[in-house]
């Protein structure tokens, strides 16, 4: 007869009843039935569990500060639940600093797709906390009497106020990392402007050739589109900075010290360096996630300009142009079956990782009209695609600049060459001959398969020293023309 005894394993219970876990498992029942109820394999960021780690610590220990103030002022009063014992509290501190580090992170077994507005975020890592620190004080996970995932491990918090700030803070870090990212990019271009100042090109409008430009222009103008990309990436730290922590459940701060709600966010900024500030009104910044619209919106505009800059390049050296002026490095074999064949892979890359970007923006801005009266509950969800694209437009940045821009090939003579024989460089005559006499030049061109020299040559308009002129660089690029020109 087979006896009736699970080797290994412990028994955890909570209202809905009972569950078997694994014994030296860190997270507990909440986790363990989100896990079975969230049943995908999207990952939740390591970013946000890290920084979750940080809000905790900064919790405990303006906890232990309120507990070591209180004891001093009523030294017979009881303290709130919790705060009875301020060294349980050091281990919680110490618990969620290692939390904060990364460690235990294969504990946390809930995905990043969920429901519940975060609550099973917050428990997953009460419970790793409140294990953790049992483990310290000589318990085993799962004794509960000793410490407790919600009386002592969430102490004067909730999920709606440690979530959302940890996610401010993982996305701060982030925007950090973005933020140089975007600029190195943005100092690539501009080297790539300066050295091809002169280094004339045709320009397009529609795929049609157009006027005569150069690729220090082209550059330029995707040196400038960076530029405003870092200035406005920088400006999202003004929108995410003010935090509801202390809030509580809706913002009213109810059952929480005065003195924690206005210190708890102090505490936090001394921890990790970043702008965090407390919110005047804590009910709206708990309730309405239009700051996640706008600034993922400004990282939408990013991914618009990598799109343009990546689709560009990608056309510049496609086997389409002919002869290339300008030639993408080559990074990887391009087909199983064609020999020599190589792909824009990169440009590939950049441009997909912007469309996710784009399908991102309307999920954010669609969940975030789905919030309720006090709370938007899809606050995991959006959290989730924020990071999410942080991370990609991190990635894509960088892999322009290390396997795209650097590896940028420019052939000179070829480009002038193509210039010289394209009907576009008669816009160039208007003001000496007309639109009429342009379009007889630009006409013969075209059909005898000439260059301007030799075209002007057969029809006389202009002195040869004259078309020369017209023809340098420095006045085929200059800002219009004076009278002096004519």
């Amino acid at each position: 007869m087979k006896a009736n005894i699970d080797y290994g394993m412990r028994k955890e219970k909570d209202f809905l009843g009972e569950e078997l876990l694994p014994e030296d498992a860190l997270y507990g029942i909440h986790a363990h039935r989100a896990k079975q109820n969230f049943t995908n394999n999207s990952v939740f960021s390591e970013e946000w569990y890290k920084a979750v780690g940080q809000v905790k610590q900064a919790c405990y220990q303006t906890a232990i500060s309120f507990a070591k103030a209180a004891q001093g002022k009523f030294p017979e009063k009881t303290l709130p639940a919790g705060c009875e014992n301020i060294q349980t509290l050091e281990f919680l501190v110490e618990a969620a600093s290692e939390i904060a580090e990364g460690k235990y992170y294969e504990h946390f077994v809930v995905p990043g797709i969920q429901g519940g507005a975060g609550t099973a975020i917050n428990m997953n890592i009460n419970e790793i906390i409140t294990n953790v620190c049992l483990k310290k004080m000589g318990h085993k996970p799962g004794e509960y009497s000793v410490v407790d995932p919600f009386v002592h491990a969430n102490i004067f918090q909730s999920t709606n106020d440690v979530i959302p700030t940890a996610l401010k803070v993982a996305m701060m870090k982030e925007l950090n990392i973005l933020e140089a990212a975007i600029n190195e990019l943005r100092s690539a271009f501009e080297k790539l402007e300066s050295n091809h100042r002169d280094t004339l090109r045709i320009g397009y409008t529609q795929m049609q050739e157009a006027v005569p430009s150069s690729f220090g222009l082209l550059f330029s103008a995707w040196s400038d589109a960076f530029s405003r990309d870092w200035w406005r990436v920088s400006k999202c730290f003004e929108r995410i900075k003010v935090t509801n922590l202390g809030g509580g459940a809706t913002g009213t701060g109810m059952a929480i010290p005065r003195y924690y709600i206005m210190e708890v966010t102090n505490r936090l900024r001394e921890l990790t360096g970043l702008p965090v500030t407390r919110s005047e009104n804590h009910t709206d910044t708990t309730q309405n996630m239009d700051v996640f619209v706008e600034v993922h919106a400004i990282l939408k505009a990013h991914a618009v300009n990598l799109e343009k800059v990546a689709s560009d390049l990608r056309l510049l050296g496609s086997d389409i142009m002919g002869h290339h002026d300008l030639t993408l490095p080559k990074k990887q074999t391009g087909s199983s079956i064609m020999p020599g064949k190589v792909n824009p892979v990169i440009n590939e890359f950049v441009i997909g990782c912007a469309h996710k970007v784009y399908a991102n923006d309307m999920l954010i801005s669609n969940l975030s009209g789905q919030g309720t009266l006090e709370l938007n509950a899809y606050l995991p969800v959006i959290g989730h695609a924020l990071l999410e694209s942080l991370h990609l437009l991190i990635s894509a940045d960088e892999s322009m600049l290390k396997h795209l821009i650097t590896g940028i090939k420019i052939e000179s003579h070829t480009a002038y060459e193509k210039l010289l024989r394209s009907p576009s460089i008669t816009t160039a005559l208007l003001p000496l001959v007309g639109y009429e006499m342009a379009s007889d030049i630009a006409r013969l061109m075209k059909n005898e398969h000439l260059n301007i020299r030799e075209a002007n040559e057969k029809l006389g308009m202009l002195e040869r020293e004259k078309l020369n002129k017209v023809l340098l660089p420095e006045n085929l690029l200059k800002l219009g023309y004076s009278l002096n020109d004519m």
